[in-house]
């Protein structure tokens, strides 16, 4: 079983057990985390495809370690005119593996107001 799912506004295709490098995120390590936007899953040939997300599936994961990638270099150039620049860069990135992917816990809707102004007044 495999889903595409959404983190960090990047669409990752995961396993369960797959070690993932994703943009940095705001969790410490050995922190479990849980991704709502499923896009789509495949199980043994039944494909689900979510509009835009699957409703009530989650992809669950820890965080390993923080990291920095391998250095990205980004070279400019203007030919014929003797300009030339080079700048790089280390990209900040987080090591998340993959525990689970299931059903997301349900939750339970507030109830309405005007059920509660009803049982308020028949109480009255």
């Amino acid at each position: 079983m495999y889903a595409i799912v959404e983190i960090a506004g990047h669409q990752y295709k995961v396993q369960k057990d797959q070690q993932v490098f994703v943009n940095r995120l705001d969790a410490k390590e050995g922190a479990k985390i849980k991704f709502d936007r499923v896009l789509l899953t495949d199980k043994a040939g039944d494909v689900t495809v979510g509009a835009p997300a699957i409703n009530g599936l989650a992809v669950h994961a820890t965080v390993e370690r923080h990291l920095k990638g391998d250095k990205v270099l980004v070279f400019k150039k203007k030919r014929r005119k003797g300009y030339q620049k080079l700048n790089g860069f280390r990209p900040y990135l987080t090591e998340i593996r993959v525990t689970d992917i299931k059903k997301a816990a349900a939750k339970k809707a507030a109830p309405k107001k005007e059920a509660a102004e009803t049982k308020v007044k028949k109480e009255a």
